[in-house]
């Protein structure tokens, strides 16, 4: 498993039954979790001295319980600072585990010793084109969400990066790399974190079972001939480490050669000693 371990301002701190126990800077949340199916002694005493609660709905969705938690606040990670609110569907704007995938393309982008082109689909409030950026690679960014784009850019401002190399696009992913290829433009890397079911800004509908292997074949089509590496997370059950494997072996290796190898992302959790289980990456590289 690769394993996000190198946080400072954040801490799975414990989990039991359905929920895990948080530490975000100096606040704690509790927030369901699907794969916490144990149930184990609630003995740390920030269980009943949480900022904010997350409660699930048998009907689907829930909702947010707060206690002294202010709208907005900043966590940081080495060099980069994110600005976190929660929303929606228990989430705050970060997930904490892809500090792993962060770590992994920094240190390939540093080592290049050459310009690096790197476009990031579905990329949300923009963890790893920040991880990029600062790495020295010119990022395109793209997300059909406009308020998750604007949100990007706040933590890109935060980390210091508002002048770095970004090019900030709304708009649907497979459309935008349709576009791409007929343009002849080519990236030396590609990340993306598809959902398991969206929208794009007109309606348009995607479904990661039907949807991700033709949008991956697709996307090789802009890879560059000495691209250095290609990153695909899930957090879809279905779309396992050995899955991501054989779908990105299958789309990239006859054309470009070069290893693929997939993993779970975890979370230390501090109670147990355990790892929490986060979705899986897979990743390739020349």
């Amino acid at each position: 498993m690769w394993i996000a371990d190198n946080w400072k301002d954040y801490e799975v701190i414990d989990t039991s039954a359905g929920e895990k126990l948080e530490r975000w800077g100096s606040y704690i949340l509790v927030r369901p979790d699907p794969q916490v199916i144990w149930d184990t002694k609630r003995s740390d005493k920030r269980w009943k001295h949480m900022n904010g609660h997350y409660h699930r709905s048998s009907k689907g969705g829930g909702e947010w319980e707060f206690f002294d938690l202010p709208e907005e606040w900043s966590i940081r990670y080495k060099e980069l600072t994110f600005r976190l609110k929660p929303f929606s569907f228990k989430h705050t704007g970060l997930f904490p585990e892809q500090a792993v995938n962060w770590d992994w393309v920094s240190s390939i982008i540093k080592d290049a010793g050459k310009p690096i082109k790197v476009l990031n689909l579905f990329a949300y409030t923009g963890g790893a084109t920040l991880a990029c950026a600062k790495a020295g690679a010119n990022v395109t960014h793209v997300d059909a969400s406009k308020g998750m784009v604007s949100w990007a850019k706040e933590n890109a401002a935060a980390s210091g990066l508002s002048d770095a190399p970004i090019r900030w696009l709304v708009d649907d992913c497979v459309k935008f790399v349709e576009r791409e290829i007929r343009r002849g433009n080519t990236y030396d890397a590609i990340i993306m974190d598809p959902p398991s079911y969206g929208r794009g800004p007109k309606g348009e509908i995607w479904k990661i079972e039907e949807s991700i292997f033709p949008f991956i074949r697709l996307t090789t089509q802009i890879l560059s001939k000495d691209a250095l590496f290609y990153l695909v997370n899930s957090y879809t059950t279905g779309l396992q480490p050995a899955v991501l494997t054989y779908m990105i072996h299958s789309a990239l290796v006859p054309a470009f050669s070069g290893h693929v190898e997939s993993s779970e992302v975890g979370l230390p959790v501090t109670a147990s000693g355990l790892v929490l289980p986060c979705g899986a990456s897979g990743r390739w590289t020349s």
